[in-house]
C-alpha cells in the first residue's frame, strides 16, 4: 500500500521529529510503501495557509497514495467540527483512507466514527481557542507587569552606514560591520530616508 505522511508542528520550537519518527516506524511495520512527506510548520488556528496540507490533499485527488497517515486528529487539523469532517470526507470521496496514530480507535468506532471524530475535532478547536486565551492573558499581565515586549530595538548608525556605502561596500558588508542584519539595516535607511 502506498501512503503519505502528514505532520504539522505549531512554532518553529517544537520539532517534527517526534512525530516523523514513529509515523514511518508504523508505516514500516505495516509494511507500506511512504511515497510521499508532507511537513507544515504553522500555529493550528487555520488562519494561515498551510502549504504542505494544500499539497497532500492535491495529491490525494490525484490518487498518488492510497492512506494518509497522520500523528492525531489535531495535527491535521484545529479548524473545528465542520471543516475537519470535510477534510476527512474529501479523503473518502477520493477513496483515500486515512489513519490516526495515537488515536486507533477510530478504526473500530463503527457507525458512530463521525460522533467520535466531531467530538474530538471540537476539543482540538477548544484547545486552540485555549492556548490563545492563556497566551493574550500572559501578554496582559507582562504589560501591566511593566515589562517591554517584543524584539528589543536595533539601533541603526546610519552615518557610518552612508559612509561605508560610498566607500563601495555593498548592503551585507555593512551589515556585517556594523554587526546588524540586513534586514535592520535597510529598514533603518529606509526609515532615515522617508523623514
Amino acid at each position: 500500500m502506498k501512503i503519505a505522511i502528514y505532520a504539522r508542528v505549531s512554532t518553529d520550537k517544537q520539532d517534527n521529529g517526534n512525530q516523523l519518527d514513529q509515523l514511518r516506524e508504523f508505516a514500516c511495520k505495516q509494511g507500506w510503501a511512504i511515497v510521499a512527506e508532507h511537513v507544515d510548520t504553522v500555529t493550528g488556528s487555520g488562519k494561515k495557509s498551510r502549504p504542505q496540507f494544500d499539497a497532500m490533499m492535491l495529491a490525494a485527488s490525484q490518487r498518488k497514495f492510497d492512506l494518509l497517515l497522520f500523528w492525531k486528529l489535531d495535527r491535521l487539523s484545529r479548524e473545528g467540527t465542520r471543516k475537519t469532517l470535510v477534510y476527512l470526507t474529501q479523503l473518502d470521496s477520493w477513496s483515500i483512507a486515512w489513519r490516526s496514530f495515537m488515536e486507533p480507535f477510530f478504526d473500530s468506532c463503527g457507525m458512530m466514527r463521525d460522533v467520535v471524530i466531531s467530538i474530538m475535532a471540537t476539543l482540538a478547536e477548544q484547545e486552540r481557542i485555549s492556548i490563545s486565551e492563556r497566551t493574550k492573558a500572559g501578554l496582559q499581565r507582562a504589560r501591566k507587569a511593566g515589562k517591554r515586549l517584543g524584539r528589543r530595538a536595533v539601533r541603526v548608525d546610519v552615518k557610518a552606514a552612508y559612509k561605508l556605502q560610498t566607500e563601495g561596500m555593498g548592503l551585507r558588508g555593512i551589515a556585517r560591520e556594523l554587526g546588524i542584519s540586513v534586514n535592520t539595516l535597510q529598514k533603518g535607511l529606509q526609515k532615515i530616508g522617508a523623514k
